[in-house]
C-alpha cells in the first residue's frame, strides 16, 4: 500500500478548513502533519485536536514537515503568499476559496503553479452537491435542450458580532463579488464550456470597507448569466442562505434549491416535478481521492483559476462602476489573450 499523503494547514481563520480536517477524519491513506496559523491560539485549536505541532510561520512548517499537500484557509489577503510558498516547497494544494483577493496576486500563484507543476485545487463544493450533479446528469442526457441562461442567488447571513475584524475590511476581505461569486461562476463556466465573454459586476458602496450586496452579468459564449450575492440574510431564518439557481434551455428549465435539498424541472413534454437526487459528495473528498491516485481533481486547477480571474475582474468592474469587461480563455489560464 502506498504510503499515506502527508497534509498541512496553512491558515485556519475560516471554519471551512473542516473540509480538509473531515477526510483525515475518514480516510486512512491522509495523515495531518501540523497546523500553521499567525495566530497561536486557532494553530493550537486545530492541531492539539490531531495531536500534531502548531507553528505560528507557515514557512518553518513547509521546512520542517515538506507535506504532500497543503490546505489553505486563512485570511484572505494572506492566502495567496501561503499558496505560493506551499507550491514552491513542492506541496499540491487544496484551497478554500477565495484563492486571493487581487488580480496580482493571482497572477503570483499562476506563475508558481506553472514553474513547479503542482496542483491547485479551489474547493468549490457546489460541483458535488446533489442538486447540482442531477441537473448536470438533465443537461447531460439532453432533457433541458440547449442552455440559454442562467440565474443564481446567494444570499448569506452576515452574523456580524462573531465576524473577526480583518472580515469587515476590504484589505482583508477583498470584496463580495470576488469572494462570494466564486462558485456561481465556476459553475457557469462549467455548465457553458465557454471559452470567450464579458463581465460587468455592481456593489453596494454604502461602506466602502465592506459591501453588504453586490450583482454581476457574465456572458459565458452564448449564454448570458446573472449571479446576486448579498450579505442580507435576516437573522431568524432557517437558512444560512436560501441559495437558488435557474437553468433555462430551449426545452426545459431546471431550479435548484440547493437549502431545501430540491431540484424541480419541467420540459416541453412533461410538467413540473422533483427530481430525485443522487448522493452529494463532502467537500473535499473528490480532492483527495483524485490526489492519493496521483491524478488531477475535477475541479482542477485551470478551473479554479477562471472561475477566481471572472470573480476579480467582476469585482475590478463594480469599482469601476459597472464597467464591461471582456474575458477570454487564455487570459483565464494567465496567457496572452
Amino acid at each position: 500500500m502506498p504510503a499515506p499523503l502527508r497534509l498541512a494547514v496553512i491558515g485556519a481563520a475560516h471554519a471551512h478548513v473542516r473540509y480538509a480536517l473531515d477526510e483525515v477524519t475518514a480516510r486512512e491513506n491522509l495523515v495531518l502533519v501540523g497546523v500553521a496559523d499567525p495566530d497561536p491560539a486557532t494553530a493550537a485549536r486545530y492541531a492539539g485536536e490531531f495531536d500534531v505541532p502548531a507553528y505560528d510561520d507557515h514557512g518553518r512548517l513547509l521546512d520542517e514537515l515538506r507535506p504532500d499537500v497543503v490546505m489553505v484557509a486563512g485570511i484572505y489577503a494572506d492566502r495567496a503568499e501561503a499558496v505560493v510558498d506551499s507550491l514552491r516547497a513542492g506541496a499540491h494544494v487544496l484551497a478554500d476559496k477565495p484563492l486571493c483577493t487581487t488580480r496580482a496576486e493571482l497572477d503570483a500563484i499562476e506563475a508558481a503553479q506553472q514553474e513547479t507543476g503542482r496542483i491547485v485545487t479551489l474547493l468549490l463544493e457546489k460541483r458535488n452537491y446533489p442538486e447540482t450533479l442531477a441537473a448536470r446528469a438533465l443537461l447531460a442526457d439532453g432533457s433541458l435542450g440547449d442552455l440559454v441562461q442562467i440565474a443564481s442567488t446567494g444570499p448569506h447571513k452576515l452574523n456580524r458580532p462573531t465576524r473577526p475584524d480583518w472580515f469587515l475590511t476590504r484589505k482583508g476581505y477583498g470584496g463580495i463579488l470576488g469572494d462570494l461569486a466564486v462558485h456561481d461562476i465556476d459553475l457557469v463556466l462549467l455548465l457553458s464550456g465557454a471559452t470567450e465573454g464579458t463581465v460587468a459586476g455592481l456593489a453596494d458602496g454604502t461602506d466602502p470597507e465592506f459591501a453588504l450586496s453586490g450583482s454581476l452579468l457574465l456572458r459565458a459564449g452564448s449564454i448570458a448569466a446573472t449571479i446576486e450575492v448579498n450579505w442580507l440574510t435576516p437573522a431568524a431564518s432557517p437558512y444560512h442562505g436560501d441559495y437558488r439557481m435557474r437553468l433555462t434551455g430551449t426545452e426545459g428549465t431546471a431550479e435548484l434549491f440547493w437549502a431545501q435539498n430540491k431540484l424541480i424541472a419541467a420540459t416541453t413534454e412533461r410538467p413540473p416535478w422533483q427530481v430525485e437526487l443522487p448522493p452529494g459528495r463532502r467537500p473535499a473528498a473528490d480532492a483527495f481521492d483524485a490526489l492519493s491516485a496521483g491524478l488531477e481533481p475535477e475541479t482542477g486547477t485551470a478551473a479554479g483559476f477562471a472561475a477566481t480571474r471572472v470573480a476579480l475582474l467582476a469585482q475590478e468592474s463594480a469599482d469601476a462602476g459597472g464597467v464591461v469587461v471582456p474575458w477570454t480563455y487564455g487570459q483565464l489560464r494567465g496567457l496572452p489573450g
